[in-house]
Protein backbone atom coordinates (compact mmCIF):
# COMPACT_ATOMS: atom_id res chain seq x y z
CA UNK A 1 0.00 0.00 0.00
CA UNK A 2 1.87 3.34 -1.17
CA UNK A 3 2.10 6.02 1.46
CA UNK A 4 0.57 8.30 -0.41
CA UNK A 5 -2.75 6.94 -0.88
CA UNK A 6 -3.67 6.79 3.15
CA UNK A 7 -3.86 10.67 4.39
CA UNK A 8 -3.09 10.95 8.31
CA UNK A 9 -5.83 11.73 10.08
CA UNK A 10 -5.67 15.38 12.39
CA UNK A 11 -6.48 14.90 16.10
CA UNK A 12 -9.36 17.13 16.82
CA UNK A 13 -10.57 17.98 13.45
CA UNK A 14 -14.38 17.59 12.39
CA UNK A 15 -14.49 14.54 9.66
CA UNK A 16 -14.63 16.78 6.23
CA UNK A 17 -18.25 16.50 5.07
CA UNK A 18 -19.84 15.45 8.06
CA UNK A 19 -23.21 16.73 9.49
CA UNK A 20 -23.85 20.45 11.13
CA UNK A 21 -24.81 21.56 14.82
CA UNK A 22 -28.27 22.59 15.33
CA UNK A 23 -29.30 26.19 15.83
CA UNK A 24 -29.06 26.93 19.49
CA UNK A 25 -33.22 27.53 19.25
CA UNK A 26 -33.51 23.79 18.00
CA UNK A 27 -31.30 23.09 20.75
CA UNK A 28 -33.21 24.64 23.16
CA UNK A 29 -36.43 23.70 22.17
CA UNK A 30 -35.52 19.43 22.29
CA UNK A 31 -33.37 19.99 26.05
CA UNK A 32 -36.52 21.38 27.28
CA UNK A 33 -38.80 18.72 25.35
CA UNK A 34 -36.76 15.92 26.92
CA UNK A 35 -36.58 17.55 30.52
CA UNK A 36 -40.70 18.40 30.74
CA UNK A 37 -40.99 14.33 29.53
CA UNK A 38 -38.10 12.82 31.31
CA UNK A 39 -37.83 15.19 34.45
CA UNK A 40 -34.33 14.36 36.32
CA UNK A 41 -33.63 11.24 33.79
CA UNK A 42 -32.33 14.37 31.07
CA UNK A 43 -29.42 15.60 32.45
CA UNK A 44 -27.64 19.06 30.67
CA UNK A 45 -24.78 19.29 33.57
CA UNK A 46 -21.29 19.76 32.15
CA UNK A 47 -19.76 17.03 33.94
CA UNK A 48 -22.23 14.47 33.18
CA UNK A 49 -22.21 15.65 29.42
CA UNK A 50 -18.78 15.55 29.61
CA UNK A 51 -18.79 11.98 31.09
CA UNK A 52 -20.35 11.25 27.66
CA UNK A 53 -18.14 11.98 25.63
CA UNK A 54 -15.14 10.67 27.35
CA UNK A 55 -12.35 8.92 25.34
CA UNK A 56 -9.29 7.05 25.87
CA UNK A 57 -8.15 8.65 22.66
CA UNK A 58 -6.13 12.02 21.93
CA UNK A 59 -9.25 13.23 20.77
CA UNK A 60 -10.04 16.27 22.31
CA UNK A 61 -13.97 15.54 23.94
CA UNK A 62 -16.98 17.05 22.34
CA UNK A 63 -20.13 16.45 24.64
CA UNK A 64 -23.52 16.09 23.69
CA UNK A 65 -26.24 18.62 24.32
CA UNK A 66 -27.91 16.79 27.06
CA UNK A 67 -27.94 13.56 28.38
CA UNK A 68 -31.04 11.03 28.61
CA UNK A 69 -31.85 7.66 30.40
CA UNK A 70 -34.35 5.76 28.88
CA UNK A 71 -35.98 2.75 30.03
CA UNK A 72 -37.40 0.95 27.38
CA UNK A 73 -37.45 0.59 23.34
CA UNK A 74 -40.56 3.08 23.38
CA UNK A 75 -38.56 5.90 25.16
CA UNK A 76 -35.98 5.57 22.95
CA UNK A 77 -38.58 5.77 20.01
CA UNK A 78 -39.65 9.16 21.65
CA UNK A 79 -36.42 10.54 21.74
CA UNK A 80 -35.24 9.59 18.32
CA UNK A 81 -38.61 10.91 16.94
CA UNK A 82 -38.11 14.25 18.72
CA UNK A 83 -34.55 14.75 17.42
CA UNK A 84 -35.67 13.74 14.41
CA UNK A 85 -38.14 17.20 14.14
CA UNK A 86 -34.87 19.30 14.62
CA UNK A 87 -32.32 16.70 12.86
CA UNK A 88 -30.43 16.80 16.01
CA UNK A 89 -27.79 14.07 16.43
CA UNK A 90 -28.24 11.20 18.13
CA UNK A 91 -25.52 9.48 20.09
CA UNK A 92 -26.32 5.78 21.89
CA UNK A 93 -23.81 5.09 24.94
CA UNK A 94 -23.01 1.93 27.20
CA UNK A 95 -20.34 2.67 29.85
CA UNK A 96 -18.12 4.07 27.63
CA UNK A 97 -15.47 1.90 26.53
CA UNK A 98 -14.98 2.40 22.94
CA UNK A 99 -11.17 3.39 21.46
CA UNK A 100 -11.73 5.78 18.09
CA UNK A 101 -13.92 8.82 19.70
CA UNK A 102 -17.28 6.42 19.18
CA UNK A 103 -19.04 8.78 21.82
CA UNK A 104 -18.25 12.14 21.03
CA UNK A 105 -20.97 14.92 19.68
CA UNK A 106 -18.74 16.82 17.44
CA UNK A 107 -21.75 18.88 16.20
CA UNK A 108 -23.93 18.51 19.99
CA UNK A 109 -27.08 16.59 20.17
CA UNK A 110 -28.02 14.01 22.81
CA UNK A 111 -26.36 11.36 24.25
CA UNK A 112 -28.88 8.40 24.88
CA UNK A 113 -27.47 6.52 28.18
CA UNK A 114 -28.76 2.67 28.24
CA UNK A 115 -27.49 2.05 31.66
CA UNK A 116 -31.30 1.94 33.06
CA UNK A 117 -32.03 -0.40 30.16
CA UNK A 118 -30.47 -4.11 31.48
CA UNK A 119 -33.01 -6.29 31.54
CA UNK A 120 -32.64 -9.89 30.36
CA UNK A 121 -35.72 -10.11 28.27
CA UNK A 122 -35.98 -14.17 28.04
CA UNK A 123 -33.61 -17.37 28.32
CA UNK A 124 -33.97 -20.16 25.98
CA UNK A 125 -31.37 -22.63 27.38
CA UNK A 126 -33.20 -25.15 25.46
CA UNK A 127 -32.13 -23.44 22.18
CA UNK A 128 -28.88 -21.81 23.62
CA UNK A 129 -29.80 -18.26 22.82
CA UNK A 130 -30.92 -15.27 25.37
CA UNK A 131 -32.59 -12.18 24.57
CA UNK A 132 -31.33 -8.76 26.58
CA UNK A 133 -31.54 -5.25 26.75
CA UNK A 134 -28.76 -3.19 25.48
CA UNK A 135 -27.11 -1.62 28.81
CA UNK A 136 -26.66 -4.86 30.45
CA UNK A 137 -22.86 -5.76 30.59
CA UNK A 138 -21.25 -8.90 29.72
CA UNK A 139 -20.13 -10.09 33.68
CA UNK A 140 -23.69 -9.00 33.93
CA UNK A 141 -25.07 -11.56 31.86
CA UNK A 142 -22.95 -14.27 32.70
CA UNK A 143 -23.24 -13.78 36.26
CA UNK A 144 -27.02 -14.24 35.24
CA UNK A 145 -26.92 -17.29 33.08
CA UNK A 146 -24.21 -19.14 35.71
CA UNK A 147 -27.14 -21.64 36.56
CA UNK A 148 -28.07 -22.50 33.32
CA UNK A 149 -24.80 -24.06 32.19
CA UNK A 150 -24.31 -21.43 29.51
CA UNK A 151 -22.11 -18.52 29.04
CA UNK A 152 -21.92 -15.52 26.57
CA UNK A 153 -18.18 -15.69 25.42
CA UNK A 154 -17.44 -12.62 23.83
CA UNK A 155 -15.07 -10.80 25.96
CA UNK A 156 -13.24 -8.36 25.18
CA UNK A 157 -11.59 -7.35 28.11
CA UNK A 158 -13.53 -4.13 29.61
CA UNK A 159 -16.52 -5.02 31.15
CA UNK A 160 -18.46 -3.25 28.15
CA UNK A 161 -22.29 -3.54 27.34
CA UNK A 162 -23.78 -5.77 25.30
CA UNK A 163 -25.77 -3.28 22.85
CA UNK A 164 -22.15 -1.48 22.65
CA UNK A 165 -20.13 -4.87 21.83
CA UNK A 166 -22.86 -4.85 19.13
CA UNK A 167 -22.70 -1.20 18.07
CA UNK A 168 -19.21 -1.98 17.41
CA UNK A 169 -18.46 -5.54 16.46
CA UNK A 170 -16.67 -6.53 19.09
CA UNK A 171 -14.58 -9.57 19.83
CA UNK A 172 -11.15 -10.18 21.82
CA UNK A 173 -9.46 -12.59 23.78
CA UNK A 174 -12.09 -15.53 23.15
CA UNK A 175 -12.66 -14.85 19.86
CA UNK A 176 -10.02 -17.44 18.39
CA UNK A 177 -12.52 -20.58 19.03
CA UNK A 178 -15.92 -18.56 19.09
CA UNK A 179 -15.86 -15.94 16.43
CA UNK A 180 -16.95 -12.35 17.21
CA UNK A 181 -20.63 -10.57 17.90
CA UNK A 182 -21.05 -10.88 14.23
CA UNK A 183 -21.23 -14.55 14.64
CA UNK A 184 -22.94 -14.61 17.91
CA UNK A 185 -25.77 -11.96 17.29
CA UNK A 186 -28.75 -14.01 15.87
CA UNK A 187 -31.33 -10.87 15.99
CA UNK A 188 -31.76 -6.99 16.95
CA UNK A 189 -34.38 -4.60 18.09
CA UNK A 190 -33.11 -1.15 16.06
CA UNK A 191 -35.01 2.34 16.64
CA UNK A 192 -34.16 3.94 12.86
CA UNK A 193 -33.32 7.31 12.24
CA UNK A 194 -37.01 8.33 12.04
CA UNK A 195 -38.19 6.69 15.18
CA UNK A 196 -39.60 3.59 13.53
CA UNK A 197 -39.05 -0.05 15.72
CA UNK A 198 -36.90 -2.58 13.35
CA UNK A 199 -36.91 -6.37 13.98
CA UNK A 200 -34.08 -7.86 12.20
CA UNK A 201 -33.09 -11.27 12.41
CA UNK A 202 -34.61 -13.87 14.29
CA UNK A 203 -34.30 -16.30 16.84
CA UNK A 204 -33.36 -19.41 14.46
CA UNK A 205 -29.67 -20.20 13.61
CA UNK A 206 -29.81 -20.15 10.07
CA UNK A 207 -31.91 -18.07 7.46
CA UNK A 208 -32.24 -16.95 3.79
CA UNK A 209 -34.97 -14.73 3.94
CA UNK A 210 -34.04 -11.49 2.44
CA UNK A 211 -31.15 -8.92 2.76
CA UNK A 212 -29.02 -9.50 6.57
CA UNK A 213 -29.96 -6.18 8.39
CA UNK A 214 -28.58 -8.22 11.47
CA UNK A 215 -25.38 -8.15 10.30
CA UNK A 216 -25.52 -4.52 8.37
CA UNK A 217 -26.52 -3.29 12.00
CA UNK A 218 -23.82 -5.21 14.23
CA UNK A 219 -20.90 -2.59 13.99
CA UNK A 220 -22.78 0.23 12.07
CA UNK A 221 -21.37 2.56 15.63
CA UNK A 222 -25.11 3.97 16.11
CA UNK A 223 -24.83 5.65 12.36
CA UNK A 224 -27.74 3.62 10.97
CA UNK A 225 -30.11 3.05 14.35
CA UNK A 226 -30.19 2.68 18.29
CA UNK A 227 -29.90 -0.69 19.18
CA UNK A 228 -32.71 -1.79 22.26
CA UNK A 229 -32.75 -5.58 21.96
CA UNK A 230 -30.36 -8.03 21.27
CA UNK A 231 -30.76 -12.08 20.99
CA UNK A 232 -27.35 -13.65 21.21
CA UNK A 233 -26.41 -17.06 21.02
CA UNK A 234 -25.01 -18.84 23.77
CA UNK A 235 -22.20 -21.74 24.60
CA UNK A 236 -22.03 -24.32 27.20
CA UNK A 237 -19.93 -23.96 29.80
CA UNK A 238 -16.67 -26.03 29.25
CA UNK A 239 -16.24 -29.39 31.34
CA UNK A 240 -12.82 -28.31 32.15
CA UNK A 241 -10.08 -25.36 31.33
CA UNK A 242 -6.60 -25.70 30.94
CA UNK A 243 -4.62 -22.59 30.89
CA UNK A 244 -1.10 -21.47 31.16
CA UNK A 245 1.67 -19.24 29.69
CA UNK A 246 5.40 -20.17 28.36
CA UNK A 247 8.28 -17.24 27.39
CA UNK A 248 9.81 -17.07 24.17
CA UNK A 249 12.72 -15.13 23.39
CA UNK A 250 11.54 -13.06 20.88
CA UNK A 251 7.86 -12.18 19.22
CA UNK A 252 8.84 -13.42 16.19
CA UNK A 253 9.26 -16.76 17.97
CA UNK A 254 5.89 -16.54 20.00
CA UNK A 255 3.77 -15.77 16.83
CA UNK A 256 5.62 -18.60 14.94
CA UNK A 257 4.25 -20.80 18.02
CA UNK A 258 0.59 -19.06 17.33
CA UNK A 259 0.80 -20.05 13.78
CA UNK A 260 1.73 -23.41 14.26
CA UNK A 261 -0.59 -23.87 16.74
CA UNK A 262 -3.25 -22.46 14.43
CA UNK A 263 -2.44 -24.32 11.55
CA UNK A 264 -2.66 -27.98 13.09
CA UNK A 265 -5.95 -27.56 14.00
CA UNK A 266 -5.15 -27.66 17.79
CA UNK A 267 -8.33 -26.05 19.19
CA UNK A 268 -7.41 -22.94 20.95
CA UNK A 269 -9.59 -21.28 23.16
CA UNK A 270 -7.47 -18.07 23.79
CA UNK A 271 -4.04 -17.39 22.79
CA UNK A 272 -2.39 -13.98 23.72
CA UNK A 273 0.69 -12.24 23.06
CA UNK A 274 2.68 -9.81 25.76
CA UNK A 275 5.53 -8.09 24.65
CA UNK A 276 8.31 -7.84 27.18
CA UNK A 277 7.18 -4.04 27.70
CA UNK A 278 3.95 -4.94 28.85
CA UNK A 279 5.15 -8.09 30.77
CA UNK A 280 7.19 -5.35 33.00
CA UNK A 281 4.35 -2.99 33.71
CA UNK A 282 2.16 -6.60 34.52
CA UNK A 283 5.05 -7.43 37.10
CA UNK A 284 4.89 -4.34 38.69
CA UNK A 285 0.81 -3.49 38.39
CA UNK A 286 -0.42 -6.95 39.13
CA UNK A 287 2.63 -7.64 41.68
CA UNK A 288 3.94 -10.84 39.75
CA UNK A 289 7.14 -12.36 38.92
CA UNK A 290 6.83 -12.99 34.91
CA UNK A 291 9.96 -13.47 32.83
CA UNK A 292 10.14 -10.16 31.01
CA UNK A 293 10.53 -11.67 27.82
CA UNK A 294 7.61 -12.05 24.98
CA UNK A 295 5.08 -14.64 26.34
CA UNK A 296 1.81 -16.35 25.21
CA UNK A 297 -0.94 -16.68 27.55
CA UNK A 298 -3.02 -19.38 26.35
CA UNK A 299 -6.35 -21.27 27.29
CA UNK A 300 -8.25 -24.35 25.82
CA UNK A 301 -11.59 -25.56 26.33
CA UNK A 302 -13.16 -29.34 26.33
CA UNK A 303 -13.15 -31.83 29.09
CA UNK A 304 -10.72 -32.99 31.30
CA UNK A 305 -8.91 -35.48 29.31
CA UNK A 306 -8.68 -33.06 26.27
CA UNK A 307 -7.91 -30.34 27.69
CA UNK A 308 -4.85 -32.00 29.17
CA UNK A 309 -3.64 -32.96 25.88
CA UNK A 310 -4.19 -29.88 23.81
CA UNK A 311 -2.03 -28.14 26.50
CA UNK A 312 0.64 -30.86 26.37
CA UNK A 313 0.16 -30.66 22.10
CA UNK A 314 0.94 -26.76 22.71
CA UNK A 315 3.66 -26.96 24.60
CA UNK A 316 5.60 -29.38 22.06
CA UNK A 317 4.49 -26.66 19.26
CA UNK A 318 5.99 -23.92 21.71
CA UNK A 319 9.84 -25.84 22.49
CA UNK A 320 10.32 -26.38 18.66
CA UNK A 321 9.61 -22.29 18.21
CA UNK A 322 12.38 -21.82 21.28
CA UNK A 323 9.69 -21.60 24.30
CA UNK A 324 10.98 -22.01 27.84
CA UNK A 325 8.96 -22.24 31.45
CA UNK A 326 5.86 -23.93 29.74
CA UNK A 327 3.55 -24.32 32.27
CA UNK A 328 -0.54 -25.06 32.30
CA UNK A 329 -3.12 -25.67 35.30
CA UNK A 330 -6.48 -25.73 35.86
CA UNK A 331 -6.52 -24.60 38.63
CA UNK A 332 -9.86 -21.59 38.81
CA UNK A 333 -7.93 -19.35 40.25
CA UNK A 334 -4.51 -19.62 39.08
CA UNK A 335 -6.10 -18.87 35.68
CA UNK A 336 -8.16 -15.65 36.77
CA UNK A 337 -5.47 -14.33 38.20
CA UNK A 338 -3.35 -14.29 34.81
CA UNK A 339 -6.35 -13.37 33.13
CA UNK A 340 -6.82 -10.37 35.18
CA UNK A 341 -3.33 -9.17 34.75
CA UNK A 342 -4.35 -9.30 30.63
CA UNK A 343 -7.18 -7.46 31.14
CA UNK A 344 -5.39 -5.04 33.31
CA UNK A 345 -2.70 -4.47 30.57
CA UNK A 346 -4.22 -0.63 29.93
CA UNK A 347 -3.55 0.13 33.57
CA UNK A 348 -0.50 -1.81 33.46
CA UNK A 349 1.20 -0.05 30.35
CA UNK A 350 0.10 3.73 32.15
CA UNK A 351 2.91 2.66 35.04
CA UNK A 352 5.48 2.21 32.80
CA UNK A 353 5.68 6.14 32.05
CA UNK A 354 3.49 8.14 34.61
CA UNK A 355 2.34 11.63 33.63
CA UNK A 356 2.00 10.15 29.91
CA UNK A 357 -1.83 9.44 28.44
CA UNK A 358 -1.68 5.85 26.76
CA UNK A 359 -2.86 6.09 23.12
CA UNK A 360 -4.17 2.70 22.04
CA UNK A 361 -4.86 1.38 18.25
CA UNK A 362 -5.08 -2.11 16.49
CA UNK A 363 -4.58 -3.37 13.72
CA UNK A 364 -4.91 -6.86 12.18
CA UNK A 365 -3.62 -9.11 9.73
CA UNK A 366 -3.31 -12.75 8.08
CA UNK A 367 -1.79 -14.75 10.75
CA UNK A 368 0.79 -16.02 8.08
CA UNK A 369 1.97 -12.61 8.19
CA UNK A 370 1.32 -11.94 11.97
CA UNK A 371 4.91 -12.36 12.90
CA UNK A 372 6.40 -10.62 10.22
CA UNK A 373 4.12 -7.48 11.18
CA UNK A 374 4.86 -7.73 14.72
CA UNK A 375 8.30 -7.46 14.00
CA UNK A 376 8.65 -4.44 11.77
CA UNK A 377 6.60 -2.97 14.48
CA UNK A 378 8.80 -3.53 17.59
CA UNK A 379 11.84 -2.27 14.99
CA UNK A 380 9.72 0.89 14.19
CA UNK A 381 9.14 1.84 17.81
CA UNK A 382 12.75 1.01 18.62
CA UNK A 383 13.61 3.60 15.83
CA UNK A 384 11.22 5.78 16.92
CA UNK A 385 12.54 6.17 20.62
CA UNK A 386 8.89 5.13 21.63
CA UNK A 387 7.60 3.19 24.91
CA UNK A 388 5.11 1.43 23.20
CA UNK A 389 4.05 -1.89 24.56
CA UNK A 390 2.31 -4.52 22.59
CA UNK A 391 -0.33 -7.18 23.64
CA UNK A 392 -2.50 -9.03 21.22
CA UNK A 393 -5.63 -11.52 20.04
CA UNK A 394 -3.05 -12.97 18.17
CA UNK A 395 -4.57 -16.56 17.23
CA UNK A 396 -6.67 -14.50 15.07
CA UNK A 397 -4.23 -12.40 14.15
CA UNK A 398 -5.19 -8.64 16.11
CA UNK A 399 -2.46 -7.17 18.36
CA UNK A 400 -2.54 -3.48 20.10
CA UNK A 401 -0.39 -1.25 20.70
CA UNK A 402 -0.39 2.09 23.27
CA UNK A 403 2.53 4.38 23.21
CA UNK A 404 2.67 6.08 25.96
CA UNK A 405 2.52 9.97 24.99
CA UNK A 406 3.75 13.24 26.72
CA UNK A 407 0.40 15.32 25.24
CA UNK A 408 2.59 18.59 26.60
CA UNK A 409 5.42 17.50 24.33
CA UNK A 410 4.26 18.55 20.33
CA UNK A 411 7.18 16.90 18.93
CA UNK A 412 6.52 13.73 20.58
CA UNK A 413 2.93 13.91 19.26
CA UNK A 414 3.94 14.61 15.89
CA UNK A 415 6.25 11.29 16.28
CA UNK A 416 3.52 9.14 17.76
CA UNK A 417 0.94 10.49 14.74
CA UNK A 418 3.82 9.36 12.33
CA UNK A 419 4.02 6.32 13.93
CA UNK A 420 0.61 5.08 14.22
CA UNK A 421 0.37 5.91 10.47
CA UNK A 422 2.73 3.57 9.75
CA UNK A 423 1.44 0.54 12.02
CA UNK A 424 -1.98 1.22 9.64
CA UNK A 425 -0.01 1.21 6.25
CA UNK A 426 1.94 -1.62 7.26
CA UNK A 427 -1.42 -3.75 8.65
CA UNK A 428 -2.85 -3.06 4.85
CA UNK A 429 0.56 -3.83 3.29
CA UNK A 430 0.18 -7.20 4.47
CA UNK A 431 -3.40 -7.43 3.17
CA UNK A 432 -5.32 -6.58 6.92
CA UNK A 433 -7.28 -4.02 8.46
CA UNK A 434 -6.62 -0.84 9.97
CA UNK A 435 -8.53 -2.16 12.99
CA UNK A 436 -9.56 -5.62 13.89
CA UNK A 437 -11.84 -4.95 17.03
CA UNK A 438 -11.38 -1.34 17.77
CA UNK A 439 -13.90 -0.10 15.27
CA UNK A 440 -13.44 3.16 13.15
CA UNK A 441 -15.42 5.88 14.88
CA UNK A 442 -13.94 9.17 14.01
CA UNK A 443 -10.28 8.47 14.53
CA UNK A 444 -9.82 6.07 11.36
CA UNK A 445 -12.13 7.39 9.46
CA UNK A 446 -9.69 8.33 6.84
CA UNK A 447 -8.31 5.05 6.62
CA UNK A 448 -11.12 3.10 4.88
CA UNK A 449 -10.84 4.43 1.65
CA UNK A 450 -7.14 2.96 1.17
CA UNK A 451 -8.74 0.03 2.44
CA UNK A 452 -11.77 -0.57 0.91
CA UNK A 453 -11.36 1.48 -2.22
CA UNK A 454 -13.78 4.54 -3.68
CA UNK A 455 -16.28 2.07 -5.09
CA UNK A 456 -16.97 0.15 -1.56
CA UNK A 457 -17.09 4.00 0.69
CA UNK A 458 -19.61 5.30 -1.83
CA UNK A 459 -21.80 2.14 -0.79
CA UNK A 460 -21.50 2.88 2.44
CA UNK A 461 -21.91 6.61 1.62
CA UNK A 462 -24.73 5.44 -0.15
CA UNK A 463 -26.34 3.04 2.85
CA UNK A 464 -25.70 5.50 4.89
CA UNK A 465 -27.73 8.63 3.84
CA UNK A 466 -30.83 6.13 2.20
CA UNK A 467 -31.19 5.26 5.69
CA UNK A 468 -29.82 8.39 7.87
CA UNK A 469 -30.63 10.95 5.04
CA UNK A 470 -30.41 13.81 7.65
CA UNK A 471 -27.15 12.50 9.51
CA UNK A 472 -28.73 12.25 12.84
CA UNK A 473 -27.34 9.18 13.89
CA UNK A 474 -23.81 9.15 15.18
CA UNK A 475 -22.43 11.84 12.77
CA UNK A 476 -19.33 12.24 11.72
CA UNK A 477 -17.88 8.53 12.68
CA UNK A 478 -17.35 6.22 10.05
CA UNK A 479 -18.29 7.72 7.19
CA UNK A 480 -18.64 11.57 6.15
CA UNK A 481 -21.52 12.17 4.67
Amino acid sequence: MPASVITPPEPGAPPAGAGARPDAAAVSRVVAELQKRFGNRAVTSLAVREQHAHTTTWLPVQPPDVVVYPQGTEEVVEIVRLCATERMPVIAFGVGTSLEGHLNAPFGGVSIDMSQMKAVVAVHAEDLDVVVQPGITRKELNEYLRDTGLFFPIDPGADATIGGMAATRASGTNAVRYGTMKDNVLALKVVSPQGEVIKAGSRAKKSSAGYDLTRLFVGSEGTLGVITEITLRLSGIPEAISGGICSFPTVKAACDAVILTIQCGLPVARIELLDEVQIRGINAYSKLSLPETPLLLFEFHGTEAGVKEQAERFGEFAAECGGTGFRFSTDPEERSKLWQARHDVYWASLGLRPGAKGVASDVCVPISRLAECLAETKEDIERSGLVAPIAGHVGDGNFHVMPLVMMDDPAEIEKTEAFMHRLVERAMRMEGTCTGEHGVGSGKMKYLKAEHGEPALAMMRLLKRSIDPDDIMNPGKIVAV
